[in-house]
């Protein structure tokens, strides 16, 4: 019972902490799998983004076609 409780509650916090994905869609027809919401640095002109690794990875936003919530 209290295993049971345990994985109750760990799947509810694992849930609870996940973020919403983004898929962004290039010119070039890639599919980018983004971990958080993709924001454009006007200063550069590029969206910034967090990858899988939660690494922060940028792309030229001339190359976006366009960014789907999942």
């Amino acid at each position: 019972m209290a295993l049971r409780a345990a994985l109750i509650l760990s799947s509810l916090l694992l849930a609870a902490c996940g973020s919403s994905q983004y898929l962004i869609s290039t010119q070039n027809g890639t599919m980018i799998t983004a971990y958080s919401k993709p924001e454009l640095d006007k200063k550069t002109g590029m969206m910034e983004y967090k990858d899988a690794d939660g690494r922060r990875v940028s792309i030229n936003k001339d190359q976006v076609v366009q960014i789907v919530e999942r």
